[in-house]
């Protein structure tokens, strides 16, 4: 969900506050509270009430709240103490050693802080519980993505050593978007055009709006449970900043963190930085970028194959070489070195024979195995199949590839691929089980 940051000023926070613990009605039903003729109320049960009336007000539990520092101390344990002025407003601030990290704090900088407000019983202070600082003026937006960014890093989110490889060859590739936007067919072609053996599985979900943080979340966390995908896109076509807010949640951040399932993150252009970006396994430009990073070039790992293949027969080639060459050589010393006798010789003779045929039989064996592997590559390759006569037929919306008579409706407006080309086709009559 796309949250804006609170950004209140101090003085709007103190008059609430003033306003609501005029609002004595409601100690009735405080603890300890006990009506007499004339009403007195346990300190206690003020204090309790005072503490539950600001803890459980959500619009103080996660706010930014804008002043100028003054009072500015530190204890021993490395506690930060400060207090927050607006005009005639105060407001105490206490930053945990923790939380501090060493963030620059002087007396009299006007600053952004985010925190929660808390009720101190025990001496009946308010005071906001801060945990990141930023210089006024960034604005709440930004200063709401460094304070997230600055945390997540902290807790190892964006740590190097935890990022994965991507798979050389995936089979099955996980897409998180929106199926309406032309990201994920973008991702389609570029997947078809480099890596036809892949499947594309999609898990659709809105990229902007109240449902994209829970959907986008959700969506990875579906195909991790699917348990056969190899890697995972998350994508997002371009927009403006508040547009790509749901990248910059902290609910997004943790499924990417927590996928098992390497993740590629393409979030609108290359000029755009997300949260999502950073927590991800491997960052592309731009989804089309993204597809080009998972998926293999078909005609380049051809070519490869190929290589290999050739190198193996050179390989097998070159060491019978070099064997017969030296059964040859053992052959010349056998012969300097033994009496000049026929038998011998034509035994010799004999050996060498089986030993060249066994050779040659060995040779031609490799030389069938690698054939093998050069037809079954050639089989692959589309083209071959349509020049054999057969043909490709896809329906014209949508592009999909009729394998079932059930896909082909009456007047169903289609495509046929053959081997030099394509013509358009219409059903003439209704086809179905």
């Amino acid at each position: 969900m796309v949250r804006e940051p609170h950004h209140e000023r101090l003085g709007a926070i103190c008059v609430a506050l003033s306003v609501s613990a005029r609002c004595g009605q409601r100690f009735a039903g405080a603890p300890g509270y006990n009506r007499r003729v004339l009403d007195a109320y346990p300190v206690s049960a003020i204090c309790r009430y005072l503490k539950e009336l600001l803890e459980s007000d959500l619009r103080l539990s996660n706010m930014w709240v804008e002043g100028e520092i003054t009072n500015l101390s530190r204890s021993q344990r490395g506690h930060v103490y400060f207090t927050l002025k607006e005009g005639a407003y105060q407001l105490r601030c206490v930053m945990f050693q923790r939380q501090h990290r060493g963030m620059p704090l002087e007396s009299g900088a006007q600053v952004l802080t985010h925190g929660n407000l808390n009720f101190y019983a025990e001496r009946g202070d308010v005071q906001i519980i801060v945990d990141f600082v930023q210089p006024a003026g960034v604005g709440a937006r930004q200063a709401e993505f460094e304070r997230l960014k600055t945390k997540l890093e902290a807790e190892g989110l964006f740590d190097e050593a935890r990022k994965r490889a991507l798979p050389e060859f995936p089979m099955r590739i996980g897409v998180v978007t929106s199926p309406s936007g032309a990201v994920f067919h973008d991702i389609c072609d570029v997947l078809t055009r480099r890596w036809p053996l892949a499947e594309v599985v999609l898990a659709p979900t809105p990229v902007q709006g109240a449902e994209a943080v829970d959907g986008v979340a959700n969506g990875i966390r579906r195909l991790n449970e699917d348990g056969a995908i190899d890697v995972i896109i998350v994508a997002r076509g371009g927009g403006s900043a508040e547009e790509l807010w749901t990248f910059n949640e902290e609910t997004v951040a943790r499924a990417i963190y927590g996928s098992v399932v390497p993740v590629v993150s393409a979030i609108g252009h290359e000029t755009d930085n997300t949260i999502a970006d950073y927590v991800a396994d491997v960052r592309a430009a731009t989804p089309s970028a993204a597809a080009e990073t998972v998926a293999p070039e078909r005609v380049q790992v051809s070519r490869n194959v190929e290589a290999m293949a050739g190198a193996l027969l050179f390989g097998a080639r070159s060491r019978i070489d070099s064997g017969a060459a030296g059964l040859q050589q053992s052959g010349q010393r056998l012969r300097a070195g033994l009496p000049d006798v026929a038998r011998h010789r034509e035994r010799l003779a004999s050996s060498l024979r089986h030993a060249l045929s066994a050779v040659q039989r060995a040779v031609e064996r490799r030389d069938e195995r690698v054939r093998g592997w050069s037809n079954q590559l050639r089989s692959l390759d589309p083209r071959a199949t349509l020049a054999r006569g057969y043909a490709v037929v896809q329906l014209r919306d949508g592009k999909q590839a009729v394998t079932s008579v059930s896909q082909v409706k009456g007047r169903a407006k289609l495509d046929v691929h053959v081997k030099d080309g394509k013509f358009p086709a219409e059903v003439s009559r209704q086809y179905g089980f």
